[in-house]
């Protein structure tokens, strides 16, 4: 089986669902774009997997590729590349499987709204035959989009569970005390991340932060004003591998975004077994976290309710904090990279022409 994959950025999530789908027996040919890149991800090399800078691939370049695999089913991370498109239409002629991912939410937007109507005049039909989405958010944007419920597959995003798990295990699953006490961001340092509604939480904690730390780890073009904040450490960009070690020095995961249409960096902190803060705007808040069980979560833009959680974690036990950590973990398993591989593989059982 030959899985052809026309992608944006590769993160080590995507390789997990990559590696599951080897594991299944697929081939895997990835196009993705090596210029301009969020993150300074290195991808390593996987038995079964081929890659291809988008670089160095022209639109012609791409069809010959198509044409010489002829892939069982071909996945395009979102219509954003004009140059993928113009692959998924030609593979939508001659009635192949294209599957479409994306993780954006309804919202409801100008230009959201224009989509209904082009996906009842079956526009998006001539480049895609399924949708693949991360949730039940962006399962409600597919229907919108004119994609039969028949015709779409969740859990287009997992973390790598290997990686985070472990994790877990080896730092948190023998502690009877939630030490040390220090409050974790993961992520892009810019304005959509809320980053500053996180520094100004703090301030309002003031001298009732006791014993607890903020620590943010990531790049960007907010690094110099995170930098001059008082009592916050900043440290650069993790690869995943150096990312966990973090875990054990670590005691509450926090995703203050203002907008994150899904957020598999929160998968990966719950399967690290962290307690979660979440604002209301990031998707995978819906299958991750349970407010009072394993975090909480908190309106997005509002740093008094940001802080006002914050609190709730610094004034609680030792033994409730580690029971909140062993529910995280729990929550990670609703997603998997072989769940994740199994949908996509699932649409080739059911294919029929739209």
């Amino acid at each position: 089986m030959k899985i052809l994959y026309l992608y944006a950025e590769v993160m080590g999530y995507t390789m997990a669902t990559i590696k599951a789908l080897v594991e299944r027996g697929a081939e895997v040919h990835v196009v993705h774009w090596d210029h301009k890149k969020l993150t300074s991800y290195q991808i390593q090399p996987l038995r079964n997997v081929h890659m291809y800078n988008r670089s160095e691939m022209t639109v012609e370049h791409m069809l010959r590729l198509a044409s010489s695999l002829s892939p069982t089913l071909t996945y395009i991370s979102g219509w954003q590349d004009k140059g993928y498109l113009i692959v998924a239409k030609r593979l939508r002629e001659k009635d192949g499987v294209v599957v479409v991912g994306f993780d954006d939410q309804w919202v409801g937007t100008a230009r959201q709204r224009l989509a209904p109507a082009l996906g009842a005049m079956g526009y998006f039909g001539r480049y895609f035959s399924h949708a693949w989405v991360s949730g039940a958010y962006q399962f409600e944007y597919a229907r919108r989009l004119g994609f039969d419920k028949t015709r779409i597959v969740y859990d287009l995003l997992s973390a790598d569970l290997t990686v985070f798990h472990a994790a877990f295990r080896n730092n948190l699953v023998q502690k009877t005390k939630f030490y040390p006490h220090r409050f974790l961001f993961v992520g892009r340092f810019e304005p959509i991340k809320g980053l500053d509604t996180l520094l100004q939480a703090w301030n309002i904690l003031g001298d009732n932060k006791r014993d607890w730390e903020l620590h943010l780890i990531g790049s960007g073009s907010l690094r110099t004003v995170l930098e001059s904040a008082q009592s916050v450490i900043v440290k650069d960009f993790m690869q995943p591998e150096r990312l966990i070690e973090e875990v054990a020095l670590a005691g509450c995961f926090v995703l203050p975004s203002r907008g994150e249409p899904w957020g598999v960096v929160l998968h990966e902190f719950a399967a690290a077994g962290l307690p979660l803060i979440v604002s209301d705007a990031v998707g995978a808040g819906s299958s991750f976290l349970i407010s009072g069980m394993n975090g909480y979560g908190f309106k997005a833009n509002d740093a008094q309710d940001l802080a006002s959680q914050m609190a709730r974690i610094i004034e609680m036990t030792d033994p409730l904090l580690l029971s909140m950590a062993e529910y995280s973990y729990n929550l990670s398993h609703r997603i998997t990279p072989e769940s994740s591989a199994g949908n996509l593989l699932s649409v080739t059982n059911h294919h029929k022409s739209l």
